[in-house]
């Protein structure tokens, strides 16, 4: 069984910063490609950034210049690394894991709001 844990959301003001990190466990072989998406309040989930194994990103246009994604491959951990937060970046944060044609896994999501 694959489990994701996320830590890192939270309350912060518009102009701050927050890492967030998600560890995965159990059965994986081979993480292609990790990222973050997230939920806004009423909106759909959309595309923040994600990384390939051999280190490629891509980010949403939103959010480039401000958030770096990470990963550390020995660990199966994927970090977000979220400055100059706006009020519009307030959101549920959801980490993925896939292989294309062998799985995709979503952890349970981190709440990170941004106050003006």
């Amino acid at each position: 069984q694959v489990q994701l844990v996320e830590s890192g959301g939270g309350l912060v003001q518009a102009g701050g910063s927050l890492r967030l990190s998600c560890a995965a466990s159990g059965n994986i072989i081979g993480i292609n490609y990790m990222g973050w998406y997230r939920q806004p309040p009423g909106k759909q989930r959309e595309l923040v950034a994600t990384i390939t194994v051999g280190g490629s990103t891509n980010y949403a246009d939103s959010v480039k210049g401000r958030f770096t994604i990470s990963r550390d491959n020995a660990k199966n951990t994927v970090y977000l690394q979220m400055n100059s937060l706006k009020p519009e970046d307030t959101a549920v944060y959801y980490c993925n894991i896939r292989r294309p044609f062998q799985y995709n896994y979503w952890g349970q999501g981190t709440q990170v709001t941004v106050s003006s």
